[in-house]
């Protein structure tokens, strides 16, 4: 069969990938290297790498005598991914914040800042793009980097997206807030959109407990429930983006709707004090109802306060009937609990394996994320640095943008 040109690019943008993939945070290596590394040939290796060097992914180091690509005599290629080359954004649209990070292409962190996003979803759609562009900035500046060397931006929103990068959701506020247009047509860049949950996935299985693993929940359980699924190592999303949407949860006895662990934290606990007027939690929150936090039902519960302890087994036998239908469903190999709550939520998990049994016959292996507030935030920068190897043939430093397009 005679191979057509459009599949001769597309192997040759797969091979790029691999060949990125393989030199990132690898240092200085040679042909040979990245012939063990990819299974590619000699010739594609030198080919692709010449090309990535052109285009300012690699810099090729002076040549020197010794192991490696030794050929009658003549020193080897050295190659070295240039980390500081571009970088990519990752923002997180939360319902009253806003976080973003700015990293190298090694995806190495080189500053995160967080705004407060007023009135949550009242804010008009200008304000909201206009916070956006305050946020990004400040982040770049505190970065150290320049507007025109960010190669890809991700987002993570609180609604279903499609694989095509479409938010499909009814909501008003996604409705009037066109994300990826607004930062697209302000900055120029390229722009994908990511559910928060799935981010959520990717950061833990890059840079959190869930490492290595390949089947794989985490579960943003703050104010809501969400989850991100990762099957065989690949991000489920269905056929509209709705994949790991917990609206079922509606349906289930003792769960009820998708409120995640520090709303009812809080709402049990507020009940408790009407009881309790002489507990811990009283005194945390100088006896005052709408003052009270999860962390204070959480610290009261640590101090070995009664209605706070009650208030967490309830709060654990809710999520073992939560995790149990998902694990039911999905059968993953571990579950994560993520975002704001996930420190505090570390407290819930013995209870929680206690009770697992009695709602799925594979029940899975619950660890509490360590990502902090930022994990969407870092599931984005995956996201870019995917889409920045998967397309490094045709995106590439702003700074060698013109000589390559010419």
């Amino acid at each position: 069969m005679v191979e057509t040109a459009p599949s001769t690019q597309l192997v040759r943008r797969l091979n790029a990938s691999a060949m990125l993939k393989a030199m990132r945070g690898a240092g200085v290596l040679t042909g040979t290297d990245l012939m063990a590394a990819t299974g590619l040939s000699r010739a594609t290796v030198i080919s692709i790498c010449d090309e990535l060097v052109r285009l300012g992914w690699l810099q090729e180091l002076e040549n020197q005598r010794g192991a490696g690509d030794y050929v009658k005599g003549r020193p080897a290629r050295r190659f070295v991914f240039d980390d500081r080359a571009a970088s990519v954004l990752g923002i997180d649209i939360g319902a009253t914040k806003i976080t973003a990070i700015v990293a190298d292409m090694a995806g190495t962190p080189l500053s995160q800042v967080t705004m407060p996003f007023r009135h949550a979803y009242s804010v008009p759609a200008d304000e909201r793009a206009d916070v956006l562009d305050r946020i990004a900035a400040k982040a770049l500046d505190e970065a150290g980097v320049s507007v025109d060397s960010v190669l890809a931006v991700s987002v993570g929103v609180a609604a279903p997206v499609s694989r095509a990068g479409e938010v499909l959701t009814a909501q008003e506020f996604w409705k009037s807030f066109d994300v990826r247009g607004i930062i697209s047509e302000r900055h120029g860049w390229h722009v994908l959109l990511e559910n928060d949950a799935n981010l959520a996935a990717l950061a833990e299985r890059w840079r959190g407990t869930a490492q290595g693993v390949d089947n794989l929940v985490v579960m943003l359980a703050s104010d809501r429930l969400g989850s991100g699924i990762l099957e065989s190592g690949r991000l489920l999303h269905g056929q509209l983006g709705g994949f790991g949407e917990l609206g079922y949860l509606d349906n289930l006895d003792g769960v009820g709707d998708t409120s995640g662990i520090a709303h009812y934290a809080v709402l049990w606990a507020r009940e408790a004090l009407e009881a309790h007027p002489r507990s811990r939690l009283h005194k945390l929150c100088a006896g005052d109802p709408e003052a009270l936090t999860a962390e204070m039902v959480f610290a009261a519960a640590a101090d070995g306060d009664a209605s706070a302890v009650g208030v967490l087994d309830r709060v654990a036998h809710r999520m073992a009937r939560v995790i149990g239908s998902l694990s039911t469903l999905v059968n993953p190999e571990l579950v994560v609990l993520a975002g704001a709550v996930a420190e505090s939520a570390r407290a819930l998990i013995p209870a929680i394996n206690k009770e697992l049994p009695d709602f799925t016959h594979t029940p899975p292996r619950l660890e509490a994320s360590t990502l902090g507030d930022g994990i969407v935030s870092i599931g984005a920068i995956r996201h870019a640095l995917d889409y920045v190897e998967e397309n490094a043939l045709d995106v590439f430093p702003a700074s060698l943008s013109r000589s390559a397009s010419s």
